[in-house]
């Protein structure tokens, strides 16, 4: 095990700028890393995080502290039957038929009113007006919430993940999600015990609904699935929108391929998750003492998974710093799948369970953000910068088109 003295420190401004530079050094020279000031240690190959997702002995013990402040217990957090039956009461809503018959209509509607505000201008942000709303609106009209709320889920939502990124411990920050858990428990525990007694046709009244061999989600479990729906799924999606456009506009004859046959659209997402996934690092914690990256993590442990260095393992991918959607070892039908290549979804029991209802977003967004920008172009002398340590992708991404008519 080293500290890596070549190796950028994750906390600072060298690695928020450019963290690809660094996982290659972390890869070659220091795949087991102590990181003194998260009191964690930092794995980086591919063969080291798959492990970590795969194998039993690897919890997510560490989502006590993480994510229950905020969220409540979450499903992330349970093992055995206990995760086993509360996956099952969610998943049903997140497969492919449900999903298609009941939220397709609501994910279309969502991201035809967001394209709409802006496709007569010829011009547009599509990180603040479309990536950052799109998947937030999208869960919201799903739970079946007032959509006049709109804007205070998304503040909700811009907070909980501000406090899930804050690896410095800003005390702002911290204070700031303590307040938003407290304000969304408000809102939420009211109606879920409304909707209990008078039940709809939208994904909240199913959650209420949910049964196996007579277990039920309690109000406290349904109101932290939607705590964790609304920052694991509109985070992803949101970067992951902003992640593949940015990526195809900085290559032009991949976007005129993806223009031209749209039944490219999923290898350019696969890809964008591969090259620049929304999620750059997961925590997990052993069990018991654990070989890593040549040396031994100890159990209790924090184990910090950078997804976004095992992405780009040339030990596992070929030309892996290379945007290309025509890899011939791109796998469209299992990169959505918890038989996924990549790892920007996790693998194992924790696999992310809204992976369909992310890939049906990006599809219908793709699709429509194509239709309505005909020349689509990154505005002169703009570059796509990316941001974030935790999660990452671009702050802005300023587009110029031919304005269509609505």
């Amino acid at each position: 095990m080293t500290t890596a003295p070549e190796a950028p420190d994750i906390l600072s401004a060298e690695f928020n700028a450019d963290p690809y530079s660094a996982y290659q050094v972390m890869r070659n020279e220091a795949p087991l890393i102590w990181h003194e000031a998260t009191q964690a240690y930092i794995i980086s190959r591919y063969e080291d995080v798959e492990k970590a997702f795969k194998q039993e002995t690897f919890t997510t013990a560490n989502y006590d502290w993480q994510l229950e402040p905020v969220h409540g217990r979450t499903i992330l957090q349970m093992g055995g039957r206990e995760h086993a039956v509360r996956r099952a009461l969610v998943a049903p809503a997140f497969r492919g038929s449900e999903l298609q018959q009941r939220f397709l209509p609501v994910i279309e509607r969502n991201a035809r009113e967001l394209v709409d505000g802006f496709r007569t201008a010829g011009e547009a942000d599509l990180v603040s007006q479309f990536a950052t709303r799109f998947p937030i609106n999208v869960i919201v009209d799903m739970l079946g919430l007032q959509r006049s709320d709109h804007d205070r889920f998304h503040r909700w939502y811009t907070s909980i993940i501000a406090f899930l990124g804050n690896l410095t411990q800003d005390q702002d920050v911290i204070a700031d999600g303590l307040r938003t858990r407290d304000e969304f428990a408000e809102y939420m525990l009211p109606i879920i015990r409304e909707r209990r007694e008078n039940p709809g046709d939208d994904l909240l009244s199913r959650l209420c609904l949910a049964e196996i061999d007579g277990t039920h989600m309690s109000d406290e479990d349904i109101k932290a699935f939607c705590s964790l729906l609304l920052t694991a799924g509109g985070e992803t999606t949101d970067k992951a929108i902003a992640s593949l456009f940015a990526n195809l506009l900085q290559h032009p004859e991949q976007l005129a391929d993806v223009r031209a046959d749209r039944s490219l659209i999923p290898r350019a997402f696969a890809e964008t998750l591969r090259y620049s996934p929304p999620v750059h690092m997961i925590m997990r914690q052993p069990a018991e003492d654990v070989e890593l990256g040549g040396g031994v993590v100890p159990a209790g442990s924090t184990v910090t998974c950078l997804i976004g260095a095992a992405n780009r393992d040339s030990d596992r991918y070929s030309d892996p710093d290379s945007f290309n959607i025509h890899r011939p070892e791109l796998d469209t039908s299992t990169a959505f799948t918890a038989a996924a290549d990549h790892l920007a979804f996790a693998l194992g029991r924790h696999f992310c369970v809204g992976a369909l209802l992310s890939v049906t977003e990006v599809e219908v967004a793709t699709n429509q953000l194509l239709d309505a920008m005909a020349d689509l172009r990154l505005a002169e002398g703009h570059t796509p910068v990316e941001q974030g340590v935790f999660t990452r992708g671009p702050a802005e991404l300023q587009v110029r088109f031919t304005p269509t008519t609505q």
